[in-house]
């Protein structure tokens, strides 16, 4: 079996027996890894205690006010950030369920670097298997933002940190693993697809994202997985070339922009006016067993709509998956 995206930490962490990620010490200990949380060498003794401690013991309980007899006011609140990540993780059975709770009771302060981190390990889980490269790279728009422009006709995805010029990692483990700063960018398909799994974590492909064509395909593939192994869904999904004929009683946006889109729609707006050039796909989700679709619902289509911002940017929330289906709260995975 090909390994990829080593840098979400996903052999760092058990499995259970239902195929939930259990968080293991060594999990944790990556988390206290980050610069943010390494005491500089002028850090206090108090900091560099607990976060000596920490490492022995990822753990062991820490109270408010060891935080708060830290000297530095930065590294008081990355501290209170981290605990309250770790014990999010710790009191949950398995990843999966601390992400349902986290989205279903509501970000709060977390970091949505954090939020992103927990997506990727999951959609490792689920996609071990896969052998699709093009399922891979469409996976990753769900945890790291894309900048699209229009080539030849084509609509390009490509990682926003990359073409930014920032570090495209932002794991732990990437120093680890020895991967270089900066990459050259190829837009994914059958001739280059093998090079993905050597690649995976500098997030170097881009994917084509046109109406009809894979690259759609592909990441409705990958959100049947991620319904079905956080829920207990029996769906299908089915790309869309075109509004036309389409009643948006229930409709789920997949970014802001496309919720934005979705309400105009909803509202009764045309769709040349509330979607001029800015959707970039729409799926139609058929659930197999209608029991757990709440009535308000039952027997109407279900719609998935996916956009960009006016400047070519996609920040996919997966998050809205799992709140805005008018389904049952039961998990698959828990």
């Amino acid at each position: 079996m090909k390994d990829f995206w080593l840098s979400c930490g996903h052999h760092l962490l058990d499995r259970d027996r239902g195929g939930g990620l259990v968080v293991t010490d060594d999990f944790l200990k990556a988390y206290l890894a980050r610069r943010e949380l390494t005491p500089p060498p002028e850090a206090c003794v108090v900091e560099r205690t607990l976060h000596a401690a920490l490492l022995a013991d990822p753990r062991r309980p820490v109270d408010p006010t060891d935080i708060a007899a830290i000297a530095d006011a930065d590294a008081r609140e990355n501290w209170a950030v981290m605990i309250a990540w770790r014990d999010l993780l710790v009191a949950h059975r398995t990843i999966e369920a601390a992400y349902l709770h986290l989205v279903r009771s509501g970000m709060g302060r977390t970091p949505p670097l954090f939020v992103n981190q927990l997506v990727h390990v999951i959609l490792r889980n689920v996609l071990d298997d896969c052998q699709d490269a093009f399922m891979l790279r469409a996976a990753e728009l769900l945890f790291r933002p894309q900048r699209l422009t229009s080539h030849g006709g084509s609509l390009i995805a490509a990682d926003d940190d990359l073409i930014a010029g920032g570090s495209p990692h932002s794991s732990p483990l990437v120093s680890m693993l020895g991967l270089p700063a900066n990459a050259e960018i190829d837009v994914l398909n059958d001739d280059n697809a093998a090079t993905y799994w050597a690649r995976s974590d500098r997030f170097d492909t881009a994917i084509d994202l046109t109406v009809g064509r894979r690259g759609l395909a592909a990441l409705g593939d990958v959100i049947v997985r991620w319904l079905t192994h956080l829920l207990p869904l029996d769906c299908r999904i089915e790309p869309l070339a075109a509004l036309r004929g389409v009643d948006f009683t229930w409709y789920v946006g997949l970014d802001a922009q496309a919720t934005t889109i979705g309400d105009a729609l909803w509202s009764g707006e045309e769709a040349d006016q509330a979607a001029p050039s800015h959707l970039i796909g729409l799926y139609r989700l058929s659930v197999t067993a209608p029991a757990i679709v709440l009535e308000a619902a039952s027997g109407e289509p279900i719609y998935l709509l996916l956009a960009m911002t006016p400047d070519g940017l996609l920040r996919m929330k997966p998050q809205n998956l799992i709140t805005g289906l008018p389904i049952r709260h039961m998990e698959a995975v828990s």
